[in-house]
């Protein structure tokens, strides 16, 4: 599930981009006023009128993949198992630690003082 997540994120940051480069490449609807001082759009790399059809609707369907991806994104996080915040992980793992050193045996006397006689220790009993 996180291959996933890291996945969609990885195609989310490239879609953002290209969406940028792509809006940015876009001529507005004053640019034609332009074309009268010597920018004409007879030279560009998609003929005169094909740099609109075809950047806009390049931009629509990154636009609509964007939104896919959001979605996902958002469906991934929703449904996540696991603990919901930081804190419980914590304590969870906290809890999991103690368990595990209480339950080893060790060499060292009690904390409470009494002596165990049965504990199989080569050390001589706290006193």
């Amino acid at each position: 599930m996180e291959n996933l997540n890291s996945i969609l994120l990885v195609v989310q940051v490239i879609l953002s981009i290209s969406l940028i480069v792509l809006i940015l490449m876009q001529h507005g609807k004053g640019a034609d006023a332009g074309a009268a001082f010597g920018s004409g759009a007879s030279s560009t790399v998609f003929g005169a009128r094909g740099s609109g059809n075809f950047l806009s609707r390049t931009t629509t369907i990154l636009a609509a993949l964007f939104f896919v991806v959001c979605m996902a994104l958002a469906y991934l996080a929703v449904n996540r198992t696991g603990p919901a915040s930081v804190v419980e992980s914590v304590t969870t793992m906290e809890s999991a630690t103690t368990q595990t050193i209480n339950s080893e045996e060790s060499d060292l006397p009690p904390l409470d003082g009494a002596a165990e006689t049965s504990s199989g220790s080569d050390l001589p009993p706290a006193n």
